[in-house]
């Protein structure tokens, strides 16, 4: 088990009621939470990769029940990278733990969030990633709707001294493409109806990060796992699955290659 499934798991345990997410009646997979027999769980990066290696770390401050939500891929991110760490925001209350990690030394917290929100003073990278010397970046990821997100932008004062990390969703190359989308890669993240046109998903930003970052390996490897996870989670859906229908077939061909 890694953060995201310890954080479901407690945040499971304050419910006084069963959260009913759409597809409730799906009988589903504790840990991928895709329907059963749609697991895939024995595919995770830890079942087919022999080692995982990351010099970047993730914070998600998940919304509320954005944990609970089957379609969340914050989880995916942990399923890649081993330093991924997993909080409940809270606007009135603060995490002992959370600041510990934010104050740790080695770490250089850095948050993934348009530039364009940013006021005048604070320091804005777009499409790179540089950190001081002898520090790891540890990317802070604001895990809920669009909405959600915002808020918890503008209500996180203890966040407003970390430099923002942005990409130009326009003209970013998708993670391993060789070739410049003029829109980005509109979002392939068909399992939500996303509120902006080029609205991606957590894991999808997180792939296009660690590529600015350099791990470009990372980068394709979660990008081909979102891909799975996408492709699998509409299977048990009642309308046409808009996945990738060969996103297995690329995971295993990338994994096949990369471990070889």
């Amino acid at each position: 088990m890694h953060a995201v499934h310890h954080l479901y798991q407690y945040r499971k345990s304050l419910s006084t009621t069963t959260y009913k997410a759409r597809g409730q009646r799906v009988i589903r997979c504790d840990f991928c939470r895709l329907a059963k027999r749609f697991c895939i769980c024995s595919l995770a990066p830890k079942q087919v990769c022999e080692t995982q290696h990351s010099n970047a770390g993730f914070l998600l401050l998940m919304y509320d029940t954005e944990v609970l939500k089957p379609s969340n891929t914050g989880k995916l991110i942990a399923d890649i990278i081993p330093d991924t760490y997993a909080f409940l925001w809270s606007r009135t209350e603060q995490n002992s733990e959370l600041i510990a990690l934010l104050n740790d030394e080695k770490w250089q917290p850095m948050i993934i969030f348009p530039g364009e929100y940013a006021n005048e003073e604070r320091e804005v990278q777009i499409n790179t990633v540089e950190c001081k010397h002898g520090k790891k970046p540890l990317f802070i990821m604001l895990d809920g709707s669009w909405r959600e997100a915002k808020k918890m932008f503008r209500k996180s004062p203890y966040l407003n001294k970390y430099p923002l990390v942005s990409f130009d969703a326009k003209t970013f190359d998708r993670v391993g493409s060789n070739q410049q989308s003029p829109v980005g890669d509109d979002s392939r993240y068909t399992v939500r109806k996303t509120e902006l046109e080029h609205q991606f998903s957590t894991a999808d930003v997180a792939a296009r990060v660690l590529d600015m970052f350099g791990e470009h390996n990372n980068a394709k490897l979660l990008d081909l796992w979102f891909d799975v996870f996408n492709y699998q989670y509409q299977k048990s859906v009642c309308q046409r699955n808009k996945g990738n229908p060969d996103a297995l077939e690329n995971y295993q061909a990338f994994v096949r290659t990369s471990t070889s």
